[in-house]
């Protein structure tokens, strides 16, 4: 009963393999020329774009500055202390975007 089954399967996979290579050499063989040209006509100038976008859109103003701290009862809570530093600040705390529950550390709007 086993041999049978594994002559079904190899004679499955042997004959898939066959199926996959004759259609492989039939049709595809032109195929990575679609992708470059799709490479080159489609996705690079359309990141192209997008970073234009960005680069255009982008004002100095709001690049830098960070939103207006309101102090939520929900939000910042701190039950236990972090055990690094002052106990305040997570581990990857960026004091020009994170506030402390107190507000933000910095006051100078071009730093």
């Amino acid at each position: 009963m086993a041999s049978v089954l594994g002559k079904v399967v190899s004679r499955g996979i042997s004959t898939t393999r066959v199926a996959s290579g004759q259609a492989a050499v039939s049709g595809h063989q032109d195929g990575w020329k679609l992708w470059r040209k799709l490479t080159f006509l489609v996705a690079l100038p359309g990141v192209a774009l997008c970073m234009l976008n960005v680069y255009l859109g982008l004002d100095d103003v709001e690049a830098h500055s960070a939103p207006p701290f309101v102090p939520y009862d929900y939000m910042r809570i701190r039950n236990k202390r972090f055990p690094w530093g002052d106990g305040q600040k997570s581990l990857f705390h960026n004091p020009h975007v994170n506030a402390l529950p107190s507000g933000y550390e910095h006051t100078d709007e071009h730093h």
